[in-house]
């Protein structure tokens, strides 16, 4: 049992790609905890020329799906103050910072949680007859946000300008120590919690599996589940604070 604001010194594995945890990292080591950092995502760019030309056209949306998506839109060529987009739109918090930063706040942000349902449910989105829309985002990312945006009349387009991929990682040290050194783990989405189980392998999958998990989308905890983890909370929203709430959470032995 750990104290009810802190971490008690417990370890935390943190999984989210290299460049993307410190901010998550230094909360948690300010809680009292030990953040592990161990990447299952690396971010490389597509370097993708339609996806420069696609950016630098007109549009009705612009819809960025992550930070990363900025960062790799932003690493083509594009302005920042996307002089020729009527409204930008991000998923989140760290995502709207990106875009501020880099020249313009957003003009739709979700208020509650974090995602494209989110985002869906705004009113601005209601009606989308005849509107040109370019989603931002990764190789391979997820269908709700065209398609619903499709059924309600927009044309969609996309500018795919990074993909994730499994990093080359010993996880042997990890395994050996596991025990004595990680207590509480987290997964940011599926691909990051897959990865994870598949660069533990089987000799550490059963300690794995055993470690309460903090996700932040429900989606997440039900693949967690389906997979074998005993104790999965669903963070309130996808933002480091509330993330650690949920760790400190876990801590105090409050499963939920």
């Amino acid at each position: 049992m750990v104290g009810a604001k802190t971490l008690g010194g417990w370890g935390v594995l943190v999984t989210r790609p290299a460049g993307q945890a410190e901010s998550l990292c230094r909360l948690i080591e300010s809680a009292g905890g030990r953040a592990i950092h161990f990447p299952t995502i690396a971010i490389e760019p597509t370097q993708s020329a339609q996806a420069a030309a696609l950016l630098s056209e007109s549009w009705d949306l612009i819809y960025f799906v992550s930070p990363n998506a900025v960062e790799q839109a932003l690493a083509l060529g594009a302005d920042g103050t996307w002089p020729r987009v009527k409204w930008v739109a991000a998923v989140g918090r760290g995502t709207a910072r990106a875009l501020e930063a880099a020249g313009r706040a957003p003009d739709l942000v979700p208020s509650t949680r974090y995602d494209s349902e989110s985002l869906l449910a705004m009113p601005e989105l209601a009606d989308m007859r005849d509107q040109r829309v370019l989603i931002v985002r990764g190789a391979g990312g997820r269908e709700l946000f065209a398609q619903t945006i499709r059924e309600r009349g927009a044309e969609v387009f996309f500018a795919e300008v990074y993909r994730r991929v499994r990093p080359a990682v010993d996880p042997a040290p990890l395994i050996a120590r596991w025990r004595e050194e990680v207590q509480l783990a987290l997964a940011t989405s599926d691909e990051v919690l897959i990865n994870l189980v598949e660069l533990i392998g089987e000799k550490g999958r059963a300690q794995l599996l055993a470690t309460p998990l903090v996700v932040i989308a429900e989606r997440t905890a039900q693949t967690a589940r389906a997979l074998g983890f005993a104790t999965v909370r669903v963070a309130e929203r996808a933002e480091d604070s509330a993330i650690l709430d949920s760790l400190i959470e876990l801590a105090r032995g409050d499963s939920g």
